[in-house]
């Protein structure tokens, strides 16, 4: 039976042998135990899926409302958004539940390896988590917004041609509508204005319940020939490929250091390729960035300054020094 560490792996992984049929049991063994986690909780997260999308929308919402654009996004099926929600649930069932998938992984890979190997896992999984983290962050509050203002703000200049608008007299106009910058403290039925904020104009109704006042609001689009209204599903997907794609860039500086630890790069190396892999950068910025300069550019940036960080991270932490405190065993030294 071979000697384990004090984390239940073994120290010479040659004296820790399966046959196929064990391997498979341990592989079937721990995607069950994986899948234990996240399937319940999405159906958790599925009763907080309207928050969900609440949060995801709220970035959207909030250029909508600078820029004039009434504040909204369509369903066009009746399905779709019971559709998006069990979507939604087990999408960020599987991230919440990405600690506990990776341990599981990591209890079938570990015993494979030696403990000089297994301390190179100890720093890219921790720094694999801190970096998705940090780019969904960046992707949300940063990225996001200025990539969906440009994107809005391109549509404005396309108006209807001024032949084709209703003639008007002011002067023979008898119905006038206030313009509010907030909406009144209190709205009798009849009552309506124009939302100076939003640009919509909206009408106190009575409710479904006698007692109670409802407001409608229709947007008032002007001479635009472009209406600014998304459906909800397809605003969804280009948020989560989004963040999907900055997460994944946003491990450039653990690739950089893993290629270093096998040899293949090192330092010196990536200083002198700084303009190949700046060209390379703007190719995975042109790929996974909506079509316009502005969202190419925002996304070059980060990378590029990932890959800095990568070269600073394969000079400071070279394989020697991760793997030099661990005590050689003798599966090591035959190694």
């Amino acid at each position: 039976m071979a000697q384990r560490t004090t984390h239940g792996m073994p120290n010479d992984p040659g004296q820790y042998t399966m046959s196929l049929g064990d391997h498979l049991d341990e592989l079937r063994k721990r995607v069950f135990q994986a899948l234990i986690v996240p399937l319940p909780l999405a159906v958790v997260l599925f009763f907080f899926a309207d928050f969900i999308i609440e949060w995801l929308l709220l970035p959207l919402q909030k250029v909508q409302m600078a820029w004039g654009f009434p504040p909204e996004v369509q369903v066009l099926s009746p399905p779709e958004f019971l559709m998006l929600q069990v979507k939604l649930s087990f999408i960020l069932a599987l991230v919440v539940a990405l600690p506990w998938l990776m341990w599981q992984a990591w209890l079938f890979v570990g015993p494979g390896l030696y403990p000089r190997e297994r301390r190179f896992v100890y720093l890219l999984i921790p720094g694999s988590l801190l970096l998705t983290a940090v780019g969904i962050l960046v992707m949300y509050f940063i990225m996001l917004p200025l990539i969906l203002q440009v994107l809005m703000l391109i549509t404005r200049g396309v108006e209807v041609p001024a032949a084709l608008l209703p003639a008007t007299d002011a002067s023979q106009s008898s119905l006038v509508i206030p313009i509010e910058e907030s909406p009144p403290e209190t709205a009798a039925p009849g009552t309506f204005w124009i939302d100076a904020t939003t640009m919509t104009l909206k009408v106190a109704v009575t409710g479904p319940d006698a007692s109670q006042v409802q407001l409608l609001q229709i947007p008032m689009q002007g001479g635009s020939a472009v209406m600014q209204v998304f459906r909800l599903s397809s605003y969804i997907n280009f948020t989560l490929l989004l963040l999907l794609s900055i997460a994944v860039g946003f491990q450039l500086p653990l690739v950089l250091l893993l290629l270093s630890w096998m040899g293949i790069v090192d330092a010196a190396s990536l200083r002198k390729k700084r303009r190949w892999a700046l060209l390379v950068c703007a190719v995975v910025s042109a790929i996974t960035t909506p079509p316009d300069a502005f969202s190419m550019v925002l996304m070059l940036l980060p990378l590029y300054m990932l890959y800095e960080l990568g070269i600073v991270l394969v000079g400071m932490l070279p394989a020697e020094r991760i793997a030099g405190d661990a005590p050689a065993t003798d599966g090591d030294q035959a190694a």
